[in-house]
């Protein structure tokens, strides 16, 4: 993992077709301003275009991975439309919809709306000693409506009233058994986990894991719309891919796909 030289806004780095993105205010637990979500966006439609990157892998510096967003600018008139909660809930609706494969390196604790933020990732890789805490109800806050969604639509209604009603604090293996963390790392081994999604991943069609990713979410959703799906099975059937697939299925090799 590339470390941060300097505190401030979310860092991009690209490597070998991965991307690493890492939140940059270790002192502040990594808490998110305006100023780091309009940075997130920026970055998330730059690796939207870049068709050479096949992984983003977000992550935090220091010792937590994130605290959510910054309460002190919660304060003052009413938020507009593109600042505050709103603008985090477009922030990380822009990291769910992104096409490619991403990964959660949760370096640390995860507090707020960066469970969210960690949510709207494919997958979550959690490091030991690491816990959660949502606590909205604790500060009257309604939590905004995408969120609850992707709470629900991946953890289960009794998870998220869990997490959401009673604001516990909640330790890493219990967060692998409601699902929360998709695997979780032993001491020193953070980077081996993340390494082992990665290449899974590595393996697959790109065609296929960003058609079936997207038609995943929808359904999960209730977005579900036949023919979108049909056309992406479609694609899939008619992709140099899925020649490339059989063949090396056939030849007993490694396949080589292009992504189309």
């Amino acid at each position: 993992m590339r470390p941060a030289q300097a505190h401030g806004l979310p860092l991009l780095h690209l490597s070998d077709g991965r991307a690493t993105l890492t939140l940059n205010r270790p002192d502040q637990h990594n808490r998110l301003h305006v100023e780091d979500l309009l940075a997130l966006q920026q970055h998330f439609d730059a690796l939207a275009a870049d068709a050479s990157v096949k992984l983003l892998v977000l992550t935090g510096s220091g010792r937590s991975f994130c605290s959510g967003f910054h309460l002190g600018e919660l304060d003052g008139p009413a938020q507009a439309h593109s600042a505050g909660p709103q603008l985090f809930e477009q922030t990380v609706d822009r990291l769910e919809a992104l096409a490619l494969p991403t990964v959660c390196r949760l370096n640390g604790s995860v507090y707020g709306g960066a469970i969210d933020l960690a949510l709207a990732c494919d997958f979550r890789v959690g490091a030991a000693g690491m816990a959660l805490r949502m606590p909205a109800a604790r500060l009257g806050l309604h939590y905004y409506p995408n969120g609850l969604r992707r709470y629900v639509s991946r953890l289960g209604l009794a998870t998220a009233k869990r997490l959401f009603l009673l604001a516990e604090s909640v330790p890493a293996a219990e967060l692998l058994a409601l699902g929360y963390l998709d695997r979780l790392a032993e001491s020193g081994q953070l980077d081996a986990e993340v390494q082992a999604i990665a290449e899974a991943l590595a393996a697959g069609a790109p065609l296929a894991l960003r058609g079936m990713k997207a038609s995943l979410n929808e359904i999960a959703r209730a977005e579900f719309d036949l023919a979108r799906l049909r056309e992406r099975e479609a694609l899939c059937a008619a992709s140099a891919d899925l020649q490339e697939g059989k063949a090396a299925f056939a030849e007993k090799r490694a396949p080589s796909f292009a992504g189309r």
